[in-house]
This record gives C-alpha cells, sequence and structure tokens, in this order.
C-alpha cells in the first residue's frame, strides 16, 4: 500500500494524523477505526494522540452528535507497540507514552457520547479505552488482559481505575497475574457495558450511542463530572517515573528480544515473551 501523502502532517479536521486510524462520517454519528493489521493494532504514538484528537474533534463538530470506537479484523486494541516500529512519523515510544498523549482524560471529560465497539483482543491501552467510554458494547469473542507488570510498567493509572471499575480483588488478579478474562467474564465483572453476538456488533453499538445521544446533553455532562470525581486523581509522578524506571527498560528490550525479562527466576520461565 502507498504511502500516505499525509503521513508526519498534524491531524486536522477528519485526518487523525495516522493512517492506522480511519475517521468516518455516518449521518450525525461519527466512527474513529483501528486498522494496523500487520502490526495487530498496536498503537504509535500518533495513533494514541490520534484517539484523543478524534474525542475532542466530534466534540467540537456541530454536525456530529456521538462517537464510535472500533477495530479490525480480531483486535480492537493491544496497547502500545513495544516492538519500537512506528511508520507513521513519530520515533521513541517510550519517550512519548506520557499521559499527556493519551485519550483517556479527552475520554473522561468528553460532552457527546462515546461507544466502544469491542470486536476482539483488548488489552493494555485498548482496555483502558473501553473501560472509559461511555458504554463499551463487546463481541462474545472479545477478550481482555492487563499485562502491564510484564512490561516492567508500574501503571498507577490502570490500578487506579480498574480498582473501581471491578474492584481490589479482581483487580489484582488481573494485574498480578496478566491472567485473560473472556467477553461473559468481563461483563459480569462490570469491566465492560454488555456483551453481543459478534454480528450484531456495530448494530448494537450504533444502538447504544444513538440513545446516548437522545438524552439531555447538559444534564448528561453533570451525570458525566459525578462519574469523573468517582474516578478521581491517580499517582502521574509515580506512573511517570515508572516508565523511565530499570524495570520498564527491561520490560521493553525483553519484549523486543522475544524472551522472558531478567526478573523472572528461570525455574518459572517461559518460552518468548510474556
Amino acid at each position: 500500500m502507498p504511502a500516505d501523502p499525509r503521513l508526519g502532517q498534524a491531524p486536522n479536521g477528519d485526518w487523525l494524523g495516522t493512517p492506522y486510524l480511519r475517521f468516518e462520517r455516518h449521518g450525525p454519528l461519527a466512527r474513529c477505526i483501528i486498522d494496523r493489521p500487520l502490526k495487530r493494532n498496536a498503537f504509535t504514538p500518533a495513533m494514541y494522540f490520534g484517539i484523543r484528537y478524534a474525542v475532542n474533534h466530534t466534540d467540537r463538530d456541530d454536525d456530529l452528535a456521538g462517537l464510535i470506537l472500533t477495530g479490525t479484523g480480531d483486535v480492537f486494541a493491544p496497547g502500545g507497540d513495544l516492538g519500537g516500529a512506528n511508520e507513521d512519523g513519530w520515533a521513541d515510544l517510550p519517550g512519548l507514552l506520557g499521559m499527556d498523549n493519551t485519550p483517556f482524560d479527552a475520554l473522561r471529560q468528553s460532552r457527546k457520547p462515546v461507544v466502544s465497539a469491542v470486536n476482539g483482543l483488548c488489552q493494555g491501552g485498548g482496555l483502558m479505552i473501553a473501560m472509559l467510554s461511555d458504554v463499551s458494547v463487546v463481541s462474545d469473542r472479545a477478550t481482555f488482559r492487563a499485562p502491564e507488570l510484564f512490561r516492567g510498567i508500574a501503571d498507577t493509572h490502570y490500578s487506579h481505575i480498574l480498582s473501581r471499575q471491578i474492584g481490589p480483588a479482581r483487580a489484582r488478579d488481573m494485574l498480578f497475574t496478566g491472567r485473560q478474562v473472556s467477553a461473559r467474564e468481563a461483563a459480569d465483572w462490570g469491566l465492560v457495558s454488555r456483551v453481543v453476538a459478534h454480528d450484531e456488533l456495530m448494530d448494537v453499538a450504533t444502538e447504544a450511542v444513538s440513545a446516548c445521544c437522545r438524552t439531555a446533553p447538559a444534564a448528561r455532562s453533570d451525570l458525566k463530572r459525578s462519574f469523573d470525581q468517582y474516578y478521581g486523581l491517580y499517582d502521574r509522578i509515580g506512573m511517570t517515573a515508572s516508565l523511565y524506571a530499570p524495570e520498564a527498560v527491561e520490560g521493553y528490550n525483553s519484549f523486543k528480544e522475544k524472551r522472558p525479562p531478567s526478573w523472572v527466576d528461570p525455574r518459572l520461565g517461559t518460552e518468548g515473551r510474556l
């Protein structure tokens, strides 16, 4: 596929700053589609920022009432691309993964409804997006995982939000074991809103965002402010420090080299990356 002539250009209008995100208009509703199949939809810094921009762009556009976020194939979003390949013009992924680049605060503050249509694998930053969307409709084929500790990252944002979403016991289980959670289990825990048959995903997500758009916007924003206060603040300083700590460096290197990190006892190791 030839390179997009806009590659390297900042987001503008419906261009989200990267060829791996598509912004589509379907009447009063927008869709932001994560489309990087060769890298299993792993986020580059430009993709993280592009989703943030898509949320803000929808908020500012008088012709749009709401936004659906979804992926392609069997992957919604796996989080950041730790392989270091950033073909869309931004380099130094670890140095650009600060929270000012991610869409999480934009989702918490969006004035217009945002619905995640989770079509498949969802972990890392993708799971955070699903949790912070106003509604998360997920395919019965979707799976969920929080692998940050395998990467040496003390993601205090994750521990903070996840514990409020599903409770401390289940949050510890997901974070400390890195276990995979099924769609049905995720819905039962309150990790996501509802599970539907895979072929019905986009129809149900469209119905959900349409229903949200029919509610009174000022009153809805007042309720959203209460939800934002419930989530509250997290340890931003600790999160930033962790991204540059020795364990995060080792986690990044071990992921690229497809091996267990050095802190894993050889008797407990596995083949390949964790």
